[in-house]
Parts: C-alpha cells; sequence; structure tokens
C-alpha cells in the first residue's frame, strides 16, 4: 500500500473514544516489546531509550527489549533499569550479527550472553539478502554515510552452515537464549532453524516474515513446525513509512501461523512513524475492529514474547 511522502516526523496516535481508550489501555497491560528501535543509533530515531522506558512505564508494559543494528544495548538497558527501578518496566537487549561486531563472530556473541543478551539476531542490514534486495533502493540510511557493508550468510559455498554459525548455535542453547533470523532469506532459515533445534536452542522466532524474509504461508507454516514463533512488525500495519500491509493480511498472517505461535514487536522508533506505545495502541484499535478476541491480543503483545524471553507477567 502506497503512503504519503510527506509524512511528519512523528506520526500521532489517533483519538479513540473513551470506551475504546480505555479498552486499549486495559490489553496493553503486561504488553512485551522485542523490537524496540530507540536511540541513540547510526539511523534516525525519534525517541532514546529513556523516552521509550517512560512511555513503556506510562502504559503499564511488562517488557522492552531494545535493538540495534549496529551495537549491543544490555549495558543502556541494565543502567536505566538500575536508574528507574519503580517502573515495573524489565529492560533487555540483545547483539545483532552485522559488520559492526564482527558479522557471525562466536566472541560477540559470547560477550553479549555474558553481559546479560536475552536474543541475538542473525545479520540484518549486513545479510546478502537484504543487500541483494536493496541493491536498487535507498532506505534504510544512517544518519551519516558508513562503510558498505559486507554481505554475510549463515551457509558457506557448499550451503552448509559455517563453522563460526554452529559455534555460534550452541552459545545460544547454553546461553537459553533468542535466535532470530534478522533478515536471512527463508530457505537460508530452514537450514538454520533445523541444525539450531538438534543443537538444543529452543527459543526460535522469525523477524516480519512478510518483509525481505521472502516466506511463503506454506513457509511459515514449516517454520512454525520446527518450532519457531512469528514476530510481525507493528509498522508495517500502522500508518508510517513503512506500512505494507493492511489489517486483513495480519488476520491472514496469526491464521496461518497460529495465535500462540505470533507475535507483535513495535520495530518503531524510526522517523515518519508512531512511537513505538503508540503503534501498539493503533494495532490493538484495528484488531478490536477486526474481532480479534481479547484473549487472543493479549498472548500476541504480551504472554506468547514473555515466554520466549522467559519471564511472567500478570
Amino acid at each position: 500500500m502506497a503512503q504519503p511522502s510527506t509524512l511528519p516526523t512523528v506520526v500521532p496516535c489517533p483519538s479513540f473514544t473513551p470506551d475504546r481508550a480505555a479498552d486499549i489501555a486495559e490489553l496493553l497491560v503486561g504488553a512485551v516489546d522485542l523490537h524496540c528501535h530507540s536511540g541513540p543509533a547510526a539511523m534516525p530515531r525519534i525517541l532514546n531509550h529513556h523516552e521509550a522506558l517512560m512511555d513503556a512505564a506510562a502504559a503499564k508494559f511488562a517488557a522492552v527489549l531494545y535493538k540495534d543494528h549496529f551495537y549491543p544495548g544490555m549495558a543502556h538497558a541494565q543502567i536505566l533499569e538500575g536508574l528507574f527501578p519503580d517502573t515495573g518496566v524489565k529492560l533487555f537487549s540483545g547483539v545483532a550479527l552485522n559488520n559492526a561486531v564482527g558479522g557471525l563472530n562466536p566472541y560477540a556473541v559470547d560477550h553479549a550472553i555474558k553481559l546479560g543478551a536475552k536474543i541475538v539476531w542473525m545479520p540484518t542490514f549486513a545479510a546478502a539478502n537484504h543487500i541483494n534486495a536493496y541493491s536498487a533502493k535507498t532506505f534504510p540510511k544512517t544518519a551519516q554515510k558508513m562503510l558498505d557493508p559486507t554481505a554475510l550468510s549463515v551457509l558457506d559455498g557448499n550451503k552448509k552452515l559455517t563453522d563460526d554459525t554452529l559455534q555460534i548455535l550452541d552459545l545460544i542453547a547454553e546461553g537459553d537464549i533468542i535466535l532470530a533470523g534478522g533478515h536471512l532469506h527463508v530457505s537460508e532459515l530452514f537450514v538454520l532453524f533445523e541444525e539450531a533445534r538438534r543443537r538444543g536452542v529452543g527459543r526460535l522466532m522469525v523477524n516480519h516474515p512478510s518483509y525481505v524474509i521472502g516466506c511463503s504461508d506454506e513457509d511459515i507454516r514449516g517454520l512454525v513446525a520446527l518450532g519457531a514463533t512469528m514476530e510481525h512488525s507493528i509498522c508495517m500495519f500502522v500508518e508510517s513509512r513503512a506500512k505494507q500491509h493492511d489489517m486483513d493480511d495480519l488476520a491472514h498472517l496469526i491464521e496461518v501461523a497460529g495465535v500462540d505461535r505470533t507475535i507483535l514487536g513495535s520495530d518503531l522508533g524510526l522517523t515518519q512513524a508512531p512511537r513505538p506505545v503508540d503503534g501498539y495502541r493503533m494495532i490493538v484499535d484495528q484488531m478490536l475492529d477486526h474481532q480479534i478476541s481479547r484473549a487472543d491480543i493479549r498472548k500476541i503483545t504480551s504472554t506468547n514474547a514473555a515466554k520466549l524471553l522467559g519471564i511472567a507477567v500478570n
């Protein structure tokens, strides 16, 4: 769906009736965002980590996980949680295996886990699949020109997982944290996740299967059969420059994977988009209009993601 080219820097949350606002607020108590793109970051952001925490606290979220494509955010999360211990929001982060941390680097993963990482994302902007998909496009851009990425894949020339990838899987299994597919192509994900399961990785997640990854409905069902959870990006379903789907698309994707294997992450913080918590408000409003049950909305916005993190929510 084509979007206006002149969206405001921050897309405001629409007004709701008092009853609808109360319903949304109640449903978001205990929400968990595993994909918060607050700053500081090399890419322009509309809010920082502290502001994201305060927004989440005001909405009574249970947890926020900061994601940056270029640096691990555990230190920020731990410092902020210590500075603001009464918010009720647990803060987490992880490491994305792009060039800035050495790519598919077991040392970066080992360090991240020792520092409290809850997730390892396979390459995103440096994934060969992402680079190929954006060869003729300009998004996403960093605020200042960075070195061109070196294309990364978990597979070698023989379509086998590299030794570094295998070691990373062992570290993730030992740490009992989330393995996220990043921007790898779906063909890579099947090889990766099958081996991950063999090596004892128990928490598997596919990031935005409808964007860049190349998942068909059959692929989603196959990945779910391997134990993976599908994470859909709210930014792609609400008013923003990243919007490419409508609520019918989301309802279909939920049906394909099943409610118990579906979560929503904001993937927000980018410009020309809502703030992350507002994105949740907007998508919950749409789900209520679409007659998705309150119990299912709670699973998709809260309890399923909490299970992946290994935390309890009310």
